[in-house]
């Protein structure tokens, strides 16, 4: 954002100078060559006029000599010519003899005004002397034209100058604005992203910025207070209900190992019944603690090894699936890395694996495998089990949602929130030849 506001104001600034700044110096060139023309004409008319008085009035050649010895003085070249075009008299300075001087002469003496043309960078200028329709004689001057280029040059000089001063001024109100205004913001940024990776108390600075983005940090650090508050809430009921189911149930169970110990016939079956539901109770309370722990997890995600914690978790589960005739495998893959949170892909896979070998009878397999996709880690677990029906797969990731499940009907909820919660999906599809298969996209973790 900053970069943008500072190009966006120095591009419009840019503009308006070129559109304020060329044409005034324009402007002022024209209006130095026409006062430049003027004075230069001005000074051969004054010539001109002591020429008249010697050539049509006979008068002595006094003041025309004074008039160009004065000329001299100031670094111009002039040259009188009689009405024939033949020269009178001039200055020291050759420049206005020429040929082109002597054919300028004759235009004015036939009574034409022609163009002042530049000889060797001199402006050329001719008057008449006397009246212009049958005049006297004329009088051609001769100007060095590099006042005149000092002149425009420095006017363009100092329009330049003034055009980058302007532009420096505007470059650096630029990126203070933009500073003013980005700075609060960027900040309020890095706070959401903390935010979001778990740094419940996390605030935003309101101390500078523009109005509303002051407003904006105040309502994030509303929303933030309340978000921690909710989430401390949730966590002190899961600890309390976790102490407070857990410990009952736990004495309930020694309780019926030591009825059990010394009971017979039908007392024993009841009791080890009872026994069997306290465990199902036990491994219920623990699954919806655990649903309750990943529906509020914020992760702050990890560099984390596919490949290695997929093939840690086949060998910790190998034992179980093989207690049960299930053929437990992981294919080989690429050296994959996903952003995740500490510890919840190895919930994750456990999970499924604890699902699937439940899922699948005696016999079967159970595979898994991953590959990169689309800057993302694909996670499969394959089953050849019975699969499930398309209504019961519409509702597998919902609590209890699965009325086929054979467990607490948990498993799938835990791994929905814990991949959801860390930017990634889940979803379930059928195993080719028959079963269920899980496919899970991860993020991966940036490089470097």
């Amino acid at each position: 954002m900053t970069r943008r506001i500072t190009w966006t104001l120095l591009v419009l600034t840019s503009v308006l100078l070129v559109l304020a700044v060329v044409p005034l110096a324009a402007s002022m060139t024209a209006r130095e060559r026409v006062a430049f023309r003027d004075s230069q004409r001005a000074a051969t008319r004054t010539i001109a006029a002591a020429a008249e008085e010697h050539l049509s009035d006979q008068k002595p050649a006094t003041v025309m000599r004074q008039e160009l010895d004065a000329a001299a003085r100031v670094g111009d070249c002039a040259a009188v010519y009689d009405a024939s075009a033949r020269l009178v008299a001039s200055t020291p300075c050759t420049a206005a003899q020429g040929g082109e001087a002597k054919e300028l002469a004759e235009k004015v003496l036939a009574g034409r005004e022609p163009e002042p043309p530049e000889n060797e960078g001199r402006l050329l200028t001719a008057e008449p002397a006397g009246e212009v329709r049958a005049p006297s004689g004329a009088v051609v001057l001769a100007r060095s034209a590099a006042p005149l280029g000092a002149r425009i040059a420095a006017i363009w000089g100092w329009s330049a100058a003034i055009a980058a001063a302007g532009l420096a001024a505007s470059v650096l109100l630029s990126v203070r604005l933009a500073r003013w205004v980005g700075r609060p913001l960027s900040r309020l940024d890095v706070s959401a992203q903390r935010l979001g990776e778990g740094a419940l108390g996390e605030r935003a600075e309101v101390g500078d910025g523009p109005p509303e983005v002051r407003r904006l940090a105040g309502t994030f650090n509303t929303m933030a207070a309340r978000i921690e508050a909710l989430v401390h809430g949730h966590r002190a009921v899961l600890a309390d209900v976790s102490h407070q189911l857990r410990t009952p149930l736990a004495a309930l169970r020694l309780r019926l190992d030591v009825l059990a110990a010394g009971a017979e016939g039908d007392t024993a079956a009841e009791l080890a019944s009872a026994e069997e539901e306290i465990t199902r109770l036990s491994r219920l309370v623990d699954g919806l603690l655990a649903v309750a722990r990943a529906e509020q997890a914020t992760p702050r995600p990890v560099a984390v090894r596919v490949d290695e914690v997929m093939a840690e978790r086949v060998a910790a589960w190998a034992p179980v699936a093989g207690e049960r005739g299930v053929r437990l495998t992981v294919s080989d893959g690429p050296s994959l890395t996903a952003a995740l949170g500490t510890g919840h892909l190895e919930q994750i896979l456990d999970n499924l694996i604890a699902n699937a070998v439940d899922a699948v009878p005696e016999g079967g397999h159970v595979t898994l495998d991953h590959r990169a996709t689309d800057e993302l880690a694909r996670v499969r677990v394959q089953d050849d089990g019975p699969g499930m029906s398309a209504e019961a797969k519409a509702v597998a990731f919902r609590r209890f949602g699965n009325p086929e499940a054979r467990g607490t009907g948990l498993g799938l909820a835990i791994v929905h929130r814990l991949v959801t919660a860390n930017g990634g999906t889940a979803r379930l599809e059928d195993t080719p030849g028959g079963g269920l298969t899980v496919v899970l996209d991860l993020p991966l973790a940036p490089e470097g």
